[in-house]
């Protein structure tokens, strides 16, 4: 049985870890936390007089660089001096050069979130009338690309380590303090070590192309380095390093001093490493919330020790999953993972559980902020996602307390028999050691003979490796034993699924901290809405109109800016964007208006393309005042095509 479920564990493991990267392949970039919520000029506007400065303003704080604002004319070439600056708030700008000609002009920014998350995006704007222009901005996000795929993976691998590395060593210390001596457990968090370690120093190396110009050969750039270093996330990554140092100590007392000791001795031992782990684990687990989510927004203050609480109870119930998967499969017969363990751990893992849902659910209200975000962002569609494969997992995990019970009342039972019946046992035991010194003399007789028709020294050889036979046969026959243990085999199977569910959870959990919470795009919605309010008020017409064309990458939100919206000439934009918000091309679009109460129309205007997502007509003629229907027509390939419309009070 047992060598036919050893095969199974790998392929799941392996179709598990697939099935991970996966999920992080399809992610995407990252969405930023800082989002755009106001311009001047704003976007698409015409105005009369060249400006002096472009200023944009952010949901949060963000961090520049000296090219995070560039301004190009309709040649391409840079108009802003000097380096972008704070002028109040979350309102940065950047000085132009005066004199400025009519035409369009593009707005490009790239900037750092205080979250640590990169915010990149560009919009246009026209002085005097708009016109042709030969800007063309990349439609890749911040954070995209090669080195935002492994930035994203590094990330997954960071948080899987400190879980196993941390939980793996919890569960030794308080649950099995024998399976310090158990290979399989010290390979397992040495290896969470080793992948904490090699995915921090990848972060390192790979966070100034990520925030920057997102190029491969960027990376070993020392720069870029030197930057990375003066920054809340470099100080935080190298604090991390700091203490694996500290990590690495810690295990070779572990699995060292601690493991040679006996039992009584082992006590004293235990309360130092308890405190000095638990300090080096809440310091491992600061890393992250002093340079990510919990560090900014509301109640900073209290969501940081939160935060912390959170990764330590992650840990401690995944990693030690972790380790009691390693330890039901990969024990040596000869120490046999304990009942009572299983029953510490089930204890630890419930405590765990506890503090996960108090520290969610006030990391859940604190980045919500209200019951529609639940469904209307991303970021709460994920949290959702993990909600249900928390649930999931809680549901087997009480299956496995099941298998812990029946488990338990099976040890109990059998020293309560052995105490009934000892005079017994004894009696047994001694016809057990004659059998065995029978055993030993006709093994013996064998030998000899054995040696004696080899002639020369094959008989010391041949008794040699017939012991190694008969250890390996008796060490088989140990593990069959204790495989048709029903009890243990159901604990094994449950505990496996919850690990297959744990695998999963992480990498969703990993999207999770690089979504923009929901709280922040409800904001950065709000104050969409009031400045198209504001615009609406001064004359101006905005219409969002989502649409779906049914093929690939066919979802989107086309936008209609129509400028005075009065009767006669009217300035046209039309904006094409994803559904997060970032502009992108499509092979055409058109725009017709109908007034069907004097029956006028359809009127059709086909604007010019200007930049990346972005089209403007001019003169565009209203001839009676009315209610309008205005109809976009968008197609996003040869075949993929839709038509939505709005209606709308003109003059």
């Amino acid at each position: 049985m047992t060598q036919t479920i050893a095969p199974r564990v790998r392929t799941l493991v392996l179709l598990l870890l697939a099935a991970t990267g996966l999920l992080l392949a399809g992610a995407g970039p990252v969405s930023a936390h800082a989002a755009l919520t106001g311009s001047d000029p704003q976007q698409g506007a015409v105005v009369d007089k060249a400006p002096t400065q472009v200023s944009l303003t952010f949901s949060e704080g963000v961090a520049l660089s000296d090219d995070s604002l560039r301004v190009l004319d309709p040649k391409g070439k840079r108009i802003d001096r000097g380096d972008p600056a704070n002028v109040s708030g979350t309102t940065y700008a950047v000085k132009l050069h005066s004199g400025l000609p009519d035409g369009t002009y593009t707005v490009t920014y790239q900037v750092v979130s205080e979250d640590s998350h990169p915010v990149a995006g560009a919009y246009t704007f026209s002085i005097g009338a708009p016109s042709q222009t030969s800007v063309s901005v990349s439609d890749q996000e911040a954070g995209g690309g090669v080195v935002g795929w492994l930035y994203g993976f590094g990330r997954y691998v960071s948080y899987a380590g400190f879980i196993v590395l941390v939980g793996g060593a919890a569960f030794v210390l308080a649950c099995w303090q024998r399976g310090s001596g158990v290979r399989a457990l010290q390979r397992l968090v040495v290896t969470g070590w080793l992948a904490l370690t090699a995915a921090t120093l990848g972060l390192l190396l790979l966070r100034g192309s990520y925030t920057g110009t997102g190029k491969v050969g960027d990376v070993f750039d020392l720069d870029l380095l030197g930057q990375v270093l003066q920054t809340k996330t470099g100080a935080a990554l190298v604090s991390r390093l700091l203490l694996l140092a500290a990590a690495a100590l810690f295990i070779a007392v572990l699995f060292g001093a601690f493991d040679k000791r006996e039992d009584e001795e082992k006590r004293d031992l235990t309360f130092g490493l308890g405190i000095g782990g638990t300090v080096v684990a809440a310091g491992l687990a600061a890393s992250w919330a002093m340079s990510e989510h919990a560090s900014t927004g509301l109640q900073a203050g209290i969501a940081m020790p939160v935060d912390i609480l959170h990764l330590l109870a992650v840990a401690s119930w995944l990693g030690g999953l972790a380790a009691l998967l390693v330890a039901l499969y990969r024990a040596p017969a000869d120490t046999p993972l304990p009942g009572s363990a299983v029953r510490r751990f089930s204890r630890v893992a419930f405590g765990s559980v506890l503090a996960l849902v108090a520290t969610g659910i006030y990391q859940s209200w604190r980045q919500l902020g209200s019951w529609s975000a639940f469904t209307g962002t991303r970021y709460g569609q994920l949290l959702l996602v993990k909600i249900g494969l928390v649930v999931l997992l809680v549901g087997i995990a009480w299956i496995s307390r099941r298998w812990t019970a029946r488990l338990a009342e099976t040890v109990v039972a059998k020293p309560r028999k052995a105490t009934e019946d000892s005079d017994g046992e004894k009696e047994h035991a001694t016809a057990q050691a004659s059998a065995s010194a029978s055993t030993s003399a006709a093994a013996s007789g064998k030998k000899g003979a054995s040696a004696e028709a080899s002639g020369k020294g094959g008989g010391s050889e041949r008794a040699a490796q017939l012991a190694r036979q008969q250890a390996a046969i008796d060490t088989a026959r140990q593990k069959q034993e204790r495989d048709a243990d029903p009890n243990r085999f159901g604990l094994r199977r449950s505990v496996l699924a919850e690990a297959g569910v744990a695998v999963v959870l992480l990498a969703v959990t990993t999207m999770l901290t690089s979504t923009e919470p929901g709280r922040t795009e409800e904001d950065a919605r709000a104050a969409t809405s009031s400045s198209s309010a504001e615009a609406s008020s001064a004359g101006a017409l905005t219409l969002d109109m989502s649409f779906d064309t049914g093929g690939e990458d066919g979802k989107g939100v086309v936008r209609i800016d129509l400028d005075p919206a009065r009767v006669g000439g009217n300035e046209m934009h039309v904006y094409v964007q994803r559904p997060n918000g970032r502009a992108f091309d499509i092979p055409e679009v058109k725009v017709a208006f109908t007034l069907e109460s004097q029956d006028i129309g359809p009127l059709p205007v086909v604007p010019d393309h200007i930049a990346t997502g972005h089209w403007s007509a001019s003169g565009v003629q209203i001839p009676v005042a009315g209610e309008w229907k205005i109809t976009a027509t968008v197609r996003t390939s040869d075949i993929d095509q839709t038509t939505v419309s709005k209606n709308a009070q003109i003059g």
